[in-house]
Formats: C-alpha cells, sequence, structure tokens
C-alpha cells in the first residue's frame, strides 16, 4: 500500500511532487476544513522536496482555493450525475487541481494536466477513478478546443 510519503518521495517528477502535495493538502483542507498553509508545511516536514516543487504546489494550491467556485461550476457542467458533495472528495480535488491546470494555470499543456490526473487517480483513488476524471477532462478539454482554451 502507498503511504502519503512513499508516493511524495517515489513522485518520478518535482511536477508530479507538487500535484500530490497540492492534492493531499486540498484533500485535507476538503475533509478537515485544516487551514492550507499549516497542512502544506506539516506535508513539508515529512521529506525532502524541491524548492520548485514546493512554488509549483502552492501555486496549484493558491490558484484552486481562489478559484474554487469557478472550477466547481465546471465540474459541475461536465460531470452532472455527480454532484459535487455525492463525488469522492479525491476524485473532486483531482479534478480541482487538473481545471485550475488547464484553464487558469498556463503553464502545463492540457493533455499533461490530464494523463497527471488520471495518473493521480490511479495512486490515490478508487479503481473507477482514473476512468472517472479522463471522463469529466476529456468533456472539459473538447468543450475548451484542442489547445485547453477556453
Amino acid at each position: 500500500m502507498n503511504t502519503p510519503t512513499s508516493v511524495v518521495a517515489r513522485a518520478s517528477t518535482g511536477r508530479r511532487k507538487s500535484r500530490v502535495l497540492a492534492l493531499q493538502v486540498l484533500y485535507e483542507v476538503d475533509g478537515a476544513r485544516h487551514e492550507p498553509v499549516r497542512a502544506l508545511e506539516s506535508r513539508l516536514g515529512e521529506g525532502p522536496v524541491t524548492a520548485a516543487a514546493e512554488e509549483y504546489a502552492r501555486k496549484l494550491i493558491d490558484g484552486v482555493l481562489e478559484n474554487r467556485p469557478e472550477i466547481d461550476e465546471i465540474i459541475s457542467r461536465y460531470a452532472p450525475a455527480w454532484p459535487l458533495d455525492q463525488m469522492a472528495m479525491m476524485d473532486r480535488n483531482i479534478l480541482r487541481v487538473a481545471i485550475f491546470e488547464i484553464r487558469m494555470g498556463g503553464e502545463t499543456p492540457p493533455k499533461v494536466a490530464v494523463n497527471e490526473a488520471v495518473e493521480l487517480g490511479k495512486i490515490f483513488g478508487a479503481d473507477s477513478s482514473p476512468k472517472f476524471v479522463n471522463g469529466v477532462l476529456g468533456s472539459v478539454l473538447g468543450a475548451a478546443g484542442p489547445d485547453g482554451d477556453p
């Protein structure tokens, strides 16, 4: 079984580590209502993370939290059968990170954001998570155009 620390330590890229950290913090904020800064500091204390990975994790966390109403509206539009409060918390937060990267982040190619989200679904989600995440994000991309622009 993957523990949160082992997943961060084994993440293949700095950006993947950033996404894992951001996902863990957002999950904690969403589920336990912990303060994002304290949650991130706690995660950073679990093992070594490069300055670049930490910086990108902070960008993802801040970006998702600042844009959450718009991101959640996008999720609701493209996953109408799954109200946000009934969606698995992990899936919801994976989608939030990916949609932020696709629509607002401006640094990650949309297809990379989708692939990374599917991988996070495989690591942290239920058996159905990768397919669900891919389906929702595929719809978001299809509506946005080939480059992911709205």
